[in-house]
């Protein structure tokens, strides 16, 4: 439900929620059954989403009384973060088949999403191509960003699944076609965020293959790496397009008006406004629910050149809890957040690397964590492996006659 949930968003927004809901609620059954945490020995590293949650409840202290009902508002948003770490530790880990499962589901979902899109593409191509030099794509499910990040994560499954030869027959097959086909749709989808994980995912599964000196696997990955953008420049109008207008937008930076027309520059001068905000609240921040106040007021002080429905909030995460929570704050994410990764770092997790690399670089040009899709996917998809992820150095364990494995 989770999953398929993250693609229902226009006709049934509240299916990853419920979903979110019933993992609670499993949680609970178990305990109440069993009278045990089964993951108890790694909280540690559940703890610290948990903190994430609790920064968001403690800032109520510093918000305004007339902005309440956005912090409320936050809170609800911000709930995955104190359910889903609770549900994952008090549950057992998946069996790999079960894990499989999961992962093929999220493969065949963005696969057919990818090929609506396509179609669509092909009936509209001209309309689209155009949309595409006014820093505009193509309509997807869910948006774009987040989309294309499902596509990297996509991406990522598949060559997991094709390098570990898990797949035989005519399943191995269908993967791999799908995964050459997301491959060159994301490029045809064109947006930077996705398309900058897909590349930064291929330099590390190039040094994962050097290291194991996989020949043929390495001379696969370089060519796939250094012939696909240049394919992509002269066969995808789309992409084409793209970089025209990525470098026009860049060129414009100094331009302060063309931040209501061109998304790079919106999102300079969401940055600067943002340390602004920052330097006045260094140490605890503005609190997040009065955040877009504070830097309205900042636009019209130093940018007054720039309209109010382009008063953009900072168009990174990291910048984002900088200014609502300040120094202290941001500290306390980044420990938080990325401890699972350093607690992980001796064991065999491709997947848990996967998602902490993708969701890092939407951190760098989007406040990911903001919306409910982008929450949802960047959570639960490090949840997943994460729970999946054991102490141990043979990648094959059998536990209570399953077989398991370290994600």
């Amino acid at each position: 439900m989770v999953v398929v949930g993250l693609y229902t968003i226009p006709f049934f927004r509240a299916l990853a929620s419920i979903g979110q809901g019933c993992l609670v609620v499993a949680a609970l059954a178990y305990f109440v059954l069993f009278k045990k945490i089964e993951q108890r020995t790694k909280w540690p590293v559940y703890l610290g989403f948990v903190a994430i949650f609790g920064m968001h409840f403690a800032a109520g202290a510093i918000t305004s009384r007339s902005n309440m009902h956005e912090y409320w508002r936050d809170m609800v948003l911000q709930l995955p973060f104190l359910i889903l770490p609770i549900a994952f530790c008090v549950l057992p880990p998946l069996p790999v088949a079960y894990l499989a499962r999961l992962y093929k589901l999220l493969l065949g979902l963005t696969t057919v999403s990818a090929v609506g899109s396509t179609i669509y593409y092909l009936y509209n191509r001209e309309y689209i191509n155009e949309l595409y030099l006014r820093s505009k794509v193509m309509p997807t499910v869910p948006d774009h960003i987040r989309f294309s990040l499902l596509v990297a994560l996509s991406i990522a499954v598949g060559a997991v699944l094709l390098n570990r030869e898990a797949l035989q027959g005519w399943r191995r097959k269908v993967v791999l076609i799908a995964t050459i086909f997301l491959a060159g749709f994301l490029h045809l989808l064109a947006v930077r965020s996705g398309l900058l994980a897909f590349y930064v995912l291929g330099i590390f599964g190039l040094g994962y293959q050097l290291k194991h000196k996989a020949w043929r696997k390495v001379a696969t990955v370089v060519a796939v790496l250094t012939l696909t953008p240049l394919l992509s420049y002269w066969a995808l109008p789309t992409f084409y397009n793209k970089y025209r207008n990525t470098r026009e937008d860049a060129s414009r930076v100094e331009q302060t008006r063309s931040a209501n027309d061109y998304s790079l520059v919106g999102r300079v001068y969401s940055y600067q406004a943002a340390l602004r905000v920052w330097e006045d609240h260094p140490l605890v921040g503005v609190g997040k629910a009065d955040l877009r106040d504070e830097m309205s007021a900042r636009y019209r002080e130093f940018f007054p050149q720039i309209d109010a429905e382009h008063h953009l909030q900072p168009h990174n995460q990291f910048l984002f809890y900088l200014v609502s929570f300040g120094a202290i704050g941001l500290l306390l994410f980044t420990l938080a957040f990325y401890y699972p990764l350093w607690w992980s770092r001796r064991k065999h997790a491709p997947m848990l690397i996967s998602q902490y690399i993708i969701v890092t670089l939407s951190f760098m040009v989007e406040p990911t964590l903001e919306t409910q899709t982008g929450l949802t996917f960047a959570l639960f998809f490090l949840l997943l492996p994460l729970s999946s992820a054991a102490a141990y150095s043979k990648e094959t364990v059998v536990r209570k006659g399953l077989e398991w494995r370290p994600a």
